[in-house]
Order: structure tokens, then C-alpha cells, then sequence
């Protein structure tokens, strides 16, 4: 295991985690009860990554990697929760946009009242005597 996370970036704890929660099927065990990874279980472990990468959450996870151990015939499902996703992930880039532009329009706010462009004018702060 310890190898699969120096490849994988993965902490001990969470590579056993995802183990112990079924997200890594058919891991082989040795005579001393340690677990055994073949090239096939690292990428397995590196698309788990991926998964949680995309922000799926562990029962997200559990559920993609169920529909991946009965083959083929869940290509659509799998399919559908990829669009799901990335409807998801593309909702909250468009967040994250809106945040950015709110920040640059404060940045530049505040430089033309730095650079006298313009006068300063704030509800935040407590009115001046």
C-alpha cells in the first residue's frame, strides 16, 4: 500500500479508507494479510482519484464503481452521472466567475480611489465626526 500511495499521492488512511469501503475490488492479499496492488488496482485507485477529483462524494463514488463491476450494460447510467456532474461542476465554475468578476470590479474600485479617479464611498464603513 505504501508504494500505491507514493505513485498515487494518496495518504495511507484514505487508500485503506476507499478499500475498506469497497471502491477497490479484487485487491489480492498476502500471507502476512497485506494487500496486494497490480498495475490494474493502481489505475483503478488513480480513476478513484479522478471521481474525487470531480467532486463526487464517496457515495457518488460507491455508486459509479458499482455500475463499473457489472460491465458494459451501465454504460448509460455511468453516462448519465458523468452529465449530471459536469452540469454540476460547470454551475459552479459559473460561481466561481461571478466571484472573480465581483473581486476584480472591488480591485478596480479601489485603485481609482488609490490613483484619486474617484471618490471613495462605502456602506461598510462607520460614518466619520
Amino acid at each position: 500500500m505504501a508504494e500505491v500511495c507514493k505513485m498515487t499521492g494518496l495518504t495511507y488512511q484514505t487508500l485503506k479508507f476507499y478499500c475498506n469501503e469497497g471502491l477497490v475490488p479484487y485487491v489480492q492479499r498476502d500471507k502476512n494479510n497485506h494487500r496486494l496492488f497490480d498495475d490494474t488496482m493502481v489505475i483503478w485507485v488513480q480513476k478513484l482519484i479522478r471521481l474525487r477529483k470531480y467532486n463526487m462524494n464517496i457515495h457518488e463514488m460507491k455508486e459509479y464503481v458499482t455500475l463499473c463491476l457489472e460491465g458494459t450494460g451501465t454504460f448509460a447510467e455511468r453516462h448519465h452521472m458523468l452529465t449530471v456532474k459536469h452540469q454540476q461542476l460547470c454551475k459552479q465554475i459559473e460561481e466561481l466567475q461571478r466571484s472573480i468578476d465581483y473581486i476584480d470590479e472591488q480591485q478596480r474600485t479601489y485603485e481609482e480611489v488609490m490613483n484619486g479617479t474617484r471618490p471613495y464611498i462605502s456602506p461598510f464603513d462607520s460614518p466619520r465626526k
